[in-house]
């Protein structure tokens, strides 16, 4: 443990790193950011804080990823293009093997997507990541290719991408509420603390969905906002929406029916209303199937299609025989 770095020296050994896409960046009272030609800036921000959104002993690569993923998921969501962030971090301490691990997670999952670090600030305090995040999307004859959730058609496809429930698994699992054998909470622990954002699918749905959003507060609370906005209903096949559990796939093969015995019940909450699984959820005209399904081929993204979008508000849930199921599985709330 070190008490001998400070604010700048912190700074420089551990995220300062020559602009490339930006005009400026770290070391000035502002950065400069140039968006392409006839492009819209798309920003978002998101902040995670220790012992609401992770546990004091995550792995600091593991929350540097995290932490920019859930900000990149934002992009995803709208279809744009990432081109940089600033990161204001509150720190405790000075702990240098922590924040050489951090800023590797973080700095790694960024050149994966070439969105690079362009200023922050830091301060000492109880750990909180706070970050902002830059991206562009095309302006094409005057209309913006931004994916919106107001776009939502009455006959749209409903589709979800990888998986989701997961993450509320392993979370369950470590507040001592469930108990799994190692190798499903293996699976389960990685998508909650590595999630992956969905950049390149969002890129390839510009043009062909017609409402999307990402999934960080729970399938159902999140389609709710897209409902809302687009001012339709919707109808959910539950059991589709359980399959897209990855560790579903541990309980139901001939393999490993004995790993999980989770009731209906169970399997229902955690697909529909875990949260912290950053996936799109989206809708798209029935007629772009081939075109949903080439998006998710080009970038390497499974989905599946869970429902669809109806004229009548509010939400109808059907289980595999068709009949309608409570549709009460209570998203997270930061404030409930």
């Amino acid at each position: 443990m070190s008490h001998t770095v400070g604010e700048f020296d912190l700074i420089q050994r551990y995220f300062k790193r020559p602009a490339r896409r930006a005009a400026l960046g770290v070391g000035d009272d502002c950065a400069l950011l140039q968006p392409s030609p006839g492009c819209q800036l798309a920003i978002s921000s998101d902040m995670l804080v220790q012992g609401r959104h992770f546990f004091a002993d995550v792995d600091p690569r593991s929350l540097g990823h995290k932490a920019l993923a859930v900000n990149l998921s934002d992009l995803a969501a709208c279809g744009a293009q990432p081109l940089a962030f600033t990161l204001a971090l509150s720190l405790p301490e000075v702990n240098e093997p922590w924040l050489a691990a951090f800023s590797e997670g973080l700095l790694a999952l960024a050149d994966a997507h070439q969105c690079e670090l362009i200023g922050g600030d830091t301060t000492a305090g109880p750990l909180n990541i706070c970050i902002t995040i830059f991206g562009e999307v095309p302006v094409l004859g005057g209309r913006s290719q931004a994916l919106l959730r107001s776009g939502a058609q009455a006959g749209d496809d409903l589709y979800i991408s990888g998986t989701v429930g997961d993450a509320r698994l392993a979370l369950e699992v470590l507040l001592g509420q469930l108990s799994v054998p190692d190798v499903v909470l293996a699976v389960a622990r990685a998508r909650l603390e590595t999630p992956t954002p969905r950049v390149e699918l969002g890129l390839a749905l510009r043009g062909v969905a017609s409402s999307a959003i990402d999934v960080s507060d729970g399938l159902f609370g999140d389609l709710g906002h897209i409902l809302e906005l687009s001012r339709v209903g919707a109808t959910v096949w539950a059991d589709e929406a359980i399959k897209s559990i990855a560790a579903y796939t541990y309980s139901t093969s001939a393999r490993g029916q004995y790993l999980l015995n989770l009731s209906a019940r169970q399997w229902h909450h955690l697909a529909l209303a875990g949260g912290d699984d950053y996936e799109l959820l989206f809708t798209a005209p029935a007629q772009q199937r081939n075109a949903v399904a080439a998006a998710a081929a080009s970038s390497q993204t499974p989905i599946r299609r869970i429902g669809q979008i109806d004229a009548t508000p509010g939400l109808r849930v059907l289980d595999a025989q068709g009949l309608l199921l409570p549709d009460n599985f209570a998203s997270f709330d930061h404030f409930a």
